[in-house]
């Protein structure tokens, strides 16, 4: 007989959070498929609808927001429960779920995460980039990567390394034929890469120098949602791209791109590691804390 479990209680958590099946199960480590046989299970035991769906939107029933209401505290409690034993662990084991940006992911990836699997095999490390700042409790991760100024004022902030920049790059063949731009306002003249945000909207170029700032809605041939793109493009010699310094840093030394305007792209906030306070924090969050300061540490 069919009885639900926790796995089930946070697939329906998770789906309500994203109202998406496909954003839950990607949250989660499951197929739509998984996801949606799961819910449908829960629904089928209770006897009502959790969810209305459509072909463009999925949204809580009355029910459902209510089995969420209840649900939720008491899961969390339990998940409490769970990390204080965990806690009295000698060895780090378990999930640890970690949401930052793109960029932010290949900066940490190595030096952190990578070197953490190797200190602690029996730890598995769920990584979830994407743009849109989230509730690192309220979405389910033990960690967040952002700009030290994002970083709500709630939790615990560890800095991992210098501050960052961006960088506005172009290949030689671009600026050969172009010619290369000196001021911000040269940039109405030239094709640039336009970037798409999370939310939709065109992102502006914003430069700064001495107290100025320039906000620059470009023109070009290609709109992009994603930096690895961006880049290619700009490799091929499509237009000027703007990008965070760590996405063509390799680039700009071994002379595939230029950087230009560069005394308008001045030091930005840097990376932090951040968490909530716990009391019970498992072994393997206390180990992943530790070796954040330890990087940290050898950044200075």
């Amino acid at each position: 007989m069919y009885q639900p479990g926790l796995n089930d209680f946070d697939a329906v958590l998770a789906v309500a959070r994203r109202s998406s099946f496909r954003a839950a199960a990607l949250d989660l480590g499951m197929s739509t498929t998984a996801m949606s046989s799961a819910i449908a299970k829960l629904e089928a035991h209770l006897g009502v609808r959790l969810f209305n769906r459509t072909t463009r939107s999925v949204s809580l029933t009355d029910a459902g927001r209510a089995f969420v209401e209840q649900v939720a505290p008491g899961l969390a409690d339990i998940r409490g429960a769970m990390d204080a034993a965990r806690a009295q662990q000698a060895k780090p084991s378990g999930m640890l779920r970690i949401n930052t940006f793109a960029t932010a992911a290949r900066e940490i990836l190595a030096p952190l995460v990578l070197e953490y699997l190797r200190r602690h095999p029996d730890v598995h490390v769920d990584v979830v980039t994407e743009g849109r700042l989230v509730d690192v409790v309220a979405e389910g991760f033990d960690f967040g990567v952002r700009m030290a100024n994002l970083v709500p004022t709630d939790m615990i902030a560890i800095p991992l390394g210098a501050p960052q920049r961006h960088a506005i790059v172009a290949s030689p063949a671009y600026l050969k034929k172009h010619g290369r731009p000196r001021v911000p306002s040269d940039l109405f003249r030239h094709r640039c890469l336009r970037v798409r945000l999370p939310n939709g909207s065109l992102f502006r170029w914003e430069l700064r120098k001495r107290g100025q700032t320039a906000l620059i809605d470009v023109t070009g041939p290609i709109t992009l949602d994603e930096a690895s793109l961006s880049r290619l493009a700009v490799l091929e010699g499509i237009g000027l791209g703007f990008f965070m310094e760590p996405d063509v840093r390799g680039d700009i030394e071994a002379g595939r791109l230029v950087r230009v305007l560069e005394d308008w792209t001045p030091e930005l906030a840097p990376l932090c590691l951040y968490y909530p306070g716990r009391r019970n924090a498992s072994a393997a969050h206390t180990a992943f804390v530790a070796l954040a300061r330890e990087v940290a540490a050898a950044r200075k």
